[in-house]
Order: C-alpha cells, then structure tokens, then sequence
C-alpha cells in the first residue's frame, strides 16, 4: 500500500513541479511520476541536509516533506531545462 501511495505523492509532485517549470504539456503523467520521485532524492540528497525534513522517498507524507519534494522536482526541470535549451524557463 505505501508503494501505491508514493506513485500518487510522486505524481502529485511531479505535475505540480512541471507545471510551475512550464513543462506541463509536455509530459505524461509517467513522467510527472518519474519527476517526482527523482526529485524527491534530489531533495534528499541536497536540500534535507539544510532544512532536517525528510522527503517523500524517506516515507514521509507530512507537508514539509511534500513541499521539500516539490523544491528537489522543481531543481531537477530546472537543470534538465538547462541542459536541453541553454536557459531556465518558468
């Protein structure tokens, strides 16, 4: 069941990021999933350490969490935008 549930988490993450990044039309929502959930480890490798919440990967589903995932989402569009076009949209 925690499986399913982090599928949603990361779904929920993965579109949110996607679409404050302007990359919503774009993507499916395997990708959103796949967003997500790889930048929940991008939170919980770089931006756990500073702010001592742990990420959704770390089966924690309480807001802070949540919105730390979102921040690691949001870094790893961020950096595939760079690196696909040159610049960060948004």
């Amino acid at each position: 069941m925690n499986f399913i549930i982090w599928l949603i988490a990361g779904a929920v993450v993965g579109w949110v990021a996607s679409s404050i990044m302007g990359t919503n039309r774009r993507q499916g929502l395997l990708l959103d999933i796949v967003v997500g959930i790889v930048g929940a480890f991008v939170a919980g490798y770089f931006l756990s350490p500073y702010f001592g919440v742990a990420t959704i990967n770390q089966r924690d589903f309480s807001m802070p969490s949540l919105l730390l995932s979102l921040g690691g989402a949001v870094i790893l569009l961020a950096v595939v935008n760079v690196l696909r076009r040159g610049r960060v949209t948004g």
